[in-house]
């Protein structure tokens, strides 16, 4: 029924109670209720909400749900894991301007070196990143757990935790590509491009 984007999502909560902000169908919610994992399914999508409470009484399932924007008017508990996916980084910024301490499972669709740094000044480390596949497009999700590492800029960049060489031969192809469309005269820019290749080819040798 799951994903494997939403499969690996489920995999990263370690909670017995999740909020599922941007619920859409509501497939998350009715797999980890089924594993004894108590959620809310929240959406800004009226329309999405109402699927998903469709969804949830084919399979007799009890769960709860809320039609707002992001984390409005919700009570927060602290042992409760906020999952935020299929959405853009500047869309889960905006949600995430508020104090929380909870733990963050989070499947963006764009920008991650911007999220990486976004959340890690919230006072976020980032505790695991698994790359995906799902129908032919790439995916980083990633947990956040609250408390303070130090990492380099590269780090924003590659990820600091990722050991995978599927998704190594991923970034090198990415950055190869921009690479070969610079024009001869952005030395910066070419420079730039071959220092990231050159750590990829570290972390590959150092995998």
């Amino acid at each position: 029924m799951l994903s494997k984007r939403l499969e690996t999502v489920a995999s990263l909560v370690t909670t017995d109670s999740v909020i599922d902000v941007g619920c859409d169908h509501g497939y998350l919610d009715i797999y980890l209720t089924l594993k004894g994992i108590k959620c809310l399914a929240t959406d800004v999508s009226i329309n999405a909400l109402n699927q998903a409470i469709t969804n949830f009484k084919k399979y007799n399932l009890d769960i709860d749900t809320l039609f707002t924007d992001g984390l409005n008017g919700i009570d927060i508990k602290k042992n409760d894991t906020i999952v935020i996916s299929g959405m853009g980084t500047d869309s889960i910024i905006k949600i995430l301007n508020r104090d929380i301490n909870n733990d963050l499972v989070i499947s963006s669709n764009n920008h991650l070196e911007r999220l990486r740094r976004y959340v890690v000044s919230l006072g976020y480390y980032i505790d695991k990143e698994v790359f995906v596949m799902d129908n032919n497009k790439p995916y980083v999700i990633i947990k956040f757990k609250k408390g303070k590492k130090k990492y380099h800029d590269y780090d924003y960049i590659i990820g600091p935790t990722i050991k995978d060489e599927d998704y190594f031969n991923y970034l090198k192809n990415k950055y190869t590509k921009i690479l070969n469309s610079i024009p001869n005269n952005y030395r910066d820019k070419i420079k730039y491009y071959q220092d990231l290749i050159n750590e990829i080819n570290i972390r590959i040798n150092n995998y």
